[in-house]
Parts: structure tokens; C-alpha cells; sequence
């Protein structure tokens, strides 16, 4: 256990400095039309929409200051937003500060409430009537 403690704050840089390539890659390349970006398997094979679709459009969108417009492709951007940033908020505080701080997000109901809230996305955005039609992408 001490190693992993040990690599953790040598592990975050990597892991920052792998997470800025690729920002600086859906900054440069647009998803939209660039065949270096995978295409969702699941529209592929089933002709609806994962929870994940328009994903790689957001981040492109989202980055070049167009925030409705990205939200507009996966509104599951916002919510991924919050729970990444909160889980960032944690990781520095215990790892650079050495302050104990509860991980809501590690609490059973966390994880159940995280699932139904994709999945209910998942099945709304594949409703092809309007209001539920504005969720896909």
C-alpha cells in the first residue's frame, strides 16, 4: 500500500499531462469531421444512442467557449463536469494537504443515484418525441 502512496502525486502529473493532450487534441481536431475519432459502436450496431454520444462534439465545442452548443451534443458533459471536479477537489486535498476528507462519491447511494441518472438518460434520449428528442445529440 505504501508504494501506491508512494507514485500517487508522480502518477497525477502523468496523468494531468496525458489529460492536457488530449484537451490540446479535441482542441485542434474537430470530432465532427475528422476520421482519428472512433465512431460509437453501439449507434453503429443498434442505430440508437449511448449515454456517451456526442461526447467527443461537447468537449470540442465546450473548449472553444461554445458551452450551450456542447451541452447541446451530451448533457451528461455538465453532470461528468461536477463529479470529475469534485473528485480532483479530493484527490488534492488529501494528497497535497494531508487533510481526511469523506469521498461522497465512494457511498453506495452515490454510485446508485450516478446509475440511475445515466440510465434514464440513456432511454430518454432515445425518445423520438419531442421534449425528449432535445437529449440527443
Amino acid at each position: 500500500m505504501k508504494a501506491i502512496i508512494k507514485y500517487k502525486k508522480p502518477l497525477f502529473l502523468l496523468a494531468l499531462l496525458a489529460g492536457s493532450g488530449i484537451i490540446t487534441f479535441f482542441y485542434f481536431w474537430n470530432p465532427a469531421n475528422n476520421v482519428l475519432f472512433p465512431k460509437c459502436l453501439f449507434y453503429s450496431a443498434t442505430n440508437l444512442y449511448c449515454p456517451g454520444c456526442g461526447s467527443q462534439r461537447a468537449i470540442h465545442q465546450i473548449l472553444h467557449g461554445h458551452i450551450t452548443t456542447g451541452l447541446k451534443f451530451n448533457y451528461l458533459i455538465g453532470f461528468l463536469t461536477l463529479v470529475l471536479s469534485y473528485q480532483l477537489y479530493v484527490f488534492i486535498v488529501q494528497a497535497y494537504f494531508n487533510k481526511s476528507v469523506k469521498n461522497l462519491l465512494h457511498k453506495p447511494l452515490t454510485t446508485k443515484l450516478i446509475l440511475i441518472v445515466v440510465l434514464l438518460f440513456w432511454i430518454l434520449r432515445n425518445i423520438p418525441f419531442y421534449p425528449f428528442s432535445l437529449l440527443a445529440p
